[in-house]
C-alpha cells in the first residue's frame, strides 16, 4: 500500500496551499476546458454531417467544403487536437501542480500558448475544409501546422515538468508516473511521425505505415496515460481510500511503455511491407490488454464497497464509465488485431469505431469526470444544475454504447462480410451498412445535445455564475471530506 508522505502536515495548511494552486491556474485551466468543449461541439456537428453524407450523398451536395472527404477528417482532427489535447492540457497542468504542491507562476505564458494552439487548430480545420489538408489519417492538418503545434505544446508542457522538478518531496504518485510518461512521450511520437510523413523523402507505403503507428502511439502513449492519471487521482481522492497495490500500477505503467510503441501497423497486414511488422504490431496490440487489466483491477479494487459514493459523485460516475471504456478499447483492439478479423474488417469502419471507443468512450469520459471535479475548486462555485450533469452522463453513455454497436461491431462486420461476397455488387456492401449509418447520425445528434449542455454549464461556471460554496465536491455533500488519507495526499475538505 502506498503511504501518504504528507500526512503529518496540518489540514489547514494544505487547504491554504491548495487554494493558492487553484487560484494560480484558474484562467489557463478554464480556458483549455471551455475552448476544448467548444471544439468538441464543433467536432460532433461535423461528425453528424459526415455520417449523413455517408448514407445520403446529396445532403448539402452543393457545398464543396462539406463533402465527405473534407468534413470527416475535419471532424476527427477537431476531436483530437481541439478537444482531446486541450482537455489533456487542462487536467495535466492542474494535476501536476496539485501533486507537486507548487502553485503556478507561469499562468500568463500558458494562457498565451493556449490561444496560439486554438488559432493553429482553427487554421488547420479551415485548410481541411478548403481542400488543403494532407489526407493522412489523424494527421490531416497541412504540413506547415505541425512545427508550430509542437513548439506550442512545449510552451505549455514545460511548466508541468518544472513543477515536478521542484516538487516538495521525492515521493512520486501513481498519477505522476502516467502524467510524466504522457508529457515526455507526446513530443517523441508527434515529432517522429511528422518527420517521416512530411519531411523525409520516403516511400508512400512507409508514410502510411508511419501514420498508422502515430495513430496507435498517440492513443496509447498520450491519451491513455492522461486518462489513467486522472482516474488514479480521482478514485482515491473521492473515496478516501488508498490505491490498491501501488506496485501493480507501476508494473502496468512499464508494460504499457514497453508494448505500446510496437502497436499500430497491424492495420497494414497484407500490404507489401516486411511481414514481421504487422504481425509484431498485432501481438503488441493484443498484449496491451495485460497492463489495462492490471490498471482496471487496481482501480476497481480501490472502489470496492463504494457503490453509493459512485452513485452520488458525478466525477466518479464518469471516471468509472471511462475505465470500463478503456477495458473495452483494449479488448476490442485485441479482437480486431487478429489476422482472421483483419481480413474481414480491414476496409470497413471498424478502425474508426475503435478510435471513437478510445477517444470518447474512455478518454473523454474520464476528462468529463476530472472537469466536474476540478472546476468547482478553481472557481469556488458550485455546479449550477444537477440535471444537466445527469443528462450529460446518460446521453454520453447511450451514445458510446450505440456507436460501439453501429460503427465498431455490427456495422463493420456486416460491411466486411458483404465485401467478401464476390458474387454481389459492391453496392450491396453499402446497403448492408446503411441502417447503421442512419442510426449513427441520430446518435451523434443526441451526443451533440449532451455536449451543448456541458459547454453551456461550463461557460456559466467560467463566468462564476454558480453559487459560492466552501464545499469542494459539489452536489454530493463531499463524501470524502471525513475519510482517511488517500494515496494522492490528504482528502480535500475545504
Amino acid at each position: 500500500m502506498e503511504s501518504a508522505p504528507d500526512s503529518h502536515i496540518p489540514s489547514a495548511e494544505h487547504g491554504k496551499q491548495r487554494a493558492l494552486i487553484d487560484h494560480s491556474l484558474r484562467h489557463p485551466v478554464m480556458f483549455f476546458f471551455t475552448s476544448g468543449a467548444a471544439w468538441l461541439a464543433v467536432s460532433l456537428v461535423l461528425a453528424m454531417i459526415a455520417t449523413m453524407k455517408a448514407h445520403s450523398p446529396d445532403f448539402l451536395g452543393n457545398c464543396s467544403a462539406l463533402n465527405y472527404g473534407r468534413v470527416f477528417p475535419a471532424h476527427l482532427n477537431t476531436l483530437i487536437y481541439g478537444w482531446g489535447l486541450q482537455a489533456a492540457f487542462g487536467v495535466a497542468i492542474w494535476l501536476m501542480a496539485r501533486l507537486s504542491r507548487q502553485e503556478s507562476r507561469s499562468s500568463v505564458a500558458i494562457l498565451v500558448a493556449g490561444h496560439v494552439w486554438n488559432v493553429l487548430v482553427a487554421l488547420g480545420t479551415i485548410c481541411i475544409l478548403a481542400g488543403k489538408g494532407s489526407g493522412i489519417y489523424w494527421m490531416d492538418f497541412p504540413e506547415f501546422i505541425w512545427a508550430p503545434m509542437l513548439a506550442t505544446y512545449a510552451a505549455i508542457a514545460i511548466w508541468s515538468m518544472i513543477h515536478f522538478r521542484v516538487r516538495r518531496w521525492q515521493h512520486i504518485y501513481v498519477s505522476q508516473w502516467f502524467l510524466l510518461g504522457a508529457i515526455i512521450w507526446f513530443p517523441w511520437v508527434f515529432l517522429a511521425a511528422n518527420l517521416f510523413v512530411h519531411v523525409f523523402d520516403i516511400h508512400p507505403l512507409m508514410v502510411t505505415a508511419s501514420a498508422a503507428w502515430f495513430r496507435s502511439a498517440l492513443m496509447l502513449l498520450f491519451f491513455v496515460p492522461i486518462g489513467v492519471a486522472a482516474a488514479f487521482y480521482l478514485v482515491p481522492k473521492i473515496t478516501g481510500r488508498a490505491v490498491y497495490n501501488y506496485s501493480l500500477s507501476q508494473v502496468a505503467f512499464w508494460l504499457l511503455a514497453g508494448l505500446a510503441p510496437w502497436a499500430g501497423m497491424q492495420v497494414l497486414m497484407g500490404a507489401p511491407i516486411p511481414t514481421f511488422m504487422p504481425f509484431t504490431s498485432a501481438a503488441a496490440t493484443i498484449a496491451v490488454v495485460i497492463p489495462v487489466l492490471a490498471l482496471t483491477v487496481s482501480l476497481f479494487k480501490t472502489l470496492k464497497g463504494k457503490a453509493q459514493t459512485v452513485a452520488h459523485s458525478p466525477s466518479l460516475r464518469f471516471t468509472v464509465a471511462g475505465v470500463i471504456g478503456l477495458l473495452s478499447y483494449a479488448i476490442f483492439g485485441a479482437f480486431l488485431a487478429r489476422p482472421d478479423m483483419i481480413a474481414i474488417t480491414q476496409f470497413t469502419s471498424a478502425g474508426y469505431g475503435l478510435d471513437i471507443v478510445g477517444l470518447y468512450g474512455f478518454f473523454s469520459l474520464t476528462m468529463f469526470g476530472a472537469i466536474y471535479f476540478i472546476v468547482p475548486r478553481i472557481t469556488r462555485r458550485e455546479w449550477i444544475s444537477r440535471r444537466m450533469i445527469r443528462w450529460h452522463f446518460w446521453l454520453s453513455i447511450y451514445g458510446v454504447l450505440t456507436l460501439l454497436g453501429c460503427i465498431a461491431l455490427f456495422g463493420s462486420i456486416s460491411q466486411g462480410v458483404a465485401q467478401q461476397d464476390w458474387e454481389q455488387p459492391w453496392y450491396s456492401a453499402f446497403m448492408a451498412t446503411r441502417p447503421f449509418l442512419i442510426a449513427t447520425s441520430i446518435v451523434w445528434g443526441f451526443m451533440l445535445l449532451s455536449n451543448v449542455f456541458f459547454l453551456f454549464h461550463l461557460t456559466l461556471m467560467w463566468l462564476r455564475l454558480g453559487r459560492r460554496s466552501n464545499h469542494p465536491t459539489l452536489l454530493t455533500h463531499d463524501h470524502s471530506a471525513t475519510g482517511p488519507h488517500g494515496r494522492e495526499g490528504l482528502i480535500d475538505n475545504n
